[in-house]
């Protein structure tokens, strides 16, 4: 049946053709993180080799560009008004098709996909038009294509983004609400061996939301840099959950992030009612009158 909205993701020969068109800005999502969630991935990748006319976009440090900077939790759903600022800052207006690109110098916390899914679920729920570039730099770079570490010089831009379309971000309310729906359905991202309590967890509880199921977001890419498989591949992978006939579904993982790639997979399938909670475990398994199970 292929991918109801494919346009969400982008091959690099439409991005090729593009990259002297000035309401194109390609945005560098690469992560590499410290103990301290800060990125250091600037320094370390992107000024070294990045694709040209890009702008780094740090959206992986505890308060980075679309973060809440006043949150008690790291990756907190940002306010347009932020938002709208940081986008500026990095030359989008308007009138921008922003594509989101990145790397992944190491696997897990820095994988790029996880990034790239993160910045276009807060991204396209503010009104902006983004796409992921498939198969992200290293893909780029193995088709021969090229990259610069030249500086890009962007003049500022002036964006007006909306707040939060209505359930894109979920709330641990919307997550009892989910359980209790015979409609709904809560997915757990993290590998399997967070979900059955095996490894440690996000806080003083291991294991996973009780009710919730558990599809790995690496299950939903060939490689941890955006490269997804085809529609149907991913179809049938989401399929076997049943997550298409489920009128609602709210992903979590550890902070929100890598609960963004299922909702991405979703959302480019077809489904139109996909939230991403927030506080993810988090917040979940700090509260001891939230229900969590740890098979372990």
């Amino acid at each position: 049946m292929g991918a109801a909205h494919p346009e969400y993701l982008v091959e690099p020969e439409w991005l090729a053709d593009r990259l002297d068109d000035p309401t194109v800005r390609v945005l560098d999502v690469t992560a590499q993180l410290d103990r301290e969630l800060v990125n250091h991935a600037k320094a370390a990748c992107f000024d070294a080799a990045h694709l040209p006319g890009s702008v780094f976009f740090d959206v992986s440090s505890a308060r980075g560009a679309l973060s809440d900077p006043h949150a008690e939790l790291p990756w907190t759903w940002p306010r347009s008004s932020w938002v709208d600022e940081r986008l500026a800052e990095a030359g989008v207006a308007d009138d921008t098709t922003v594509v989101l690109v990145a790397r992944t110098p190491r696997e897990g916390i820095d994988s790029g996909t996880m990034w790239c899914t993160r910045a276009w679920w807060t991204l396209h729920h503010m009104g902006v038009d983004c796409r992921i570039l498939r198969g992200g730099l290293e893909r780029w770079e193995a088709e021969g294509r090229p990259l610069t570490d030249e500086p890009t010089a962007v003049s500022p831009g002036s964006v007006r983004t909306s707040e939060a379309a209505a359930g894109a971000c979920a709330s641990k309310e919307d997550v009892l609400a989910a359980l209790e729906s015979g409609r709904s359905c809560v997915l757990d991202a993290l590998p399997a061996s967070s979900f059955d309590g095996t490894d440690g967890g996000y806080g003083p509880r291991r294991g996973h939301i009780t009710g919730a199921v558990n599809l790995p977001f690496r299950g939903l890419v060939e490689r941890e840099t955006a490269a997804f498989p085809d529609a149907d591949v991913l179809r049938e992978r989401v399929d076997a959950l049943g997550l298409l006939d489920h009128e609602r579904v709210v992903t979590y993982c550890g902070g929100a992030i890598a609960a963004t790639v299922p909702a991405f997979v979703l959302a480019m399938l077809g489904h139109d009612d996909v939230g991403v909670y927030d506080g993810s475990l988090m917040e979940w398994a700090a509260d001891e009158s939230l229900p969590m199970t740890d098979p372990s």
